[in-house]
């Protein structure tokens, strides 16, 4: 199966579901499933910023297991983030996500 996430909702998702969670299994090939994308909202987009030893874990497996990575454009740019963000990771919006998923699609979204 292949899913795809969104992270929407503030506070301990980033630190906790994504560090503690889902990327330590992504780099053991523990996670159960492909994961073809992840988006990022509002402060999550932080996630993704260069210098930030989450983001650099990140980009380094996104590279290896091909996902895609990519931030809200509207959010990056409110933080003044969007030309800082980790090699590999991109910027857009809906429109951007579902043609960057389309040759890889996933089969569930999850939101977190």
């Amino acid at each position: 199966m292949k899913v795809a996430y969104i992270f929407s909702t503030q506070g301990h998702t980033i630190s906790y579901k994504l560090g503690k969670m889902i990327l330590p299994q992504l780099e053991h090939d523990a996670h159960g499933v492909d994961v073809v994308g992840m988006f990022f909202f509002e402060d999550n987009c932080y996630a993704l910023l260069q210098g930030n030893p989450l983001a650099e874990r990140l980009a380094r497996v996104a590279k290896e297991k091909n996902i895609l990575l990519m931030g809200c454009d509207q959010c990056c740019d409110e933080r003044d983030i969007t030309d800082k963000l980790v090699a590999g990771a991109g910027v857009g919006c809906f429109p951007q996500l579902y043609a960057a998923l389309a040759g890889n699609p996933p089969d569930q979204v999850i939101t977190l």
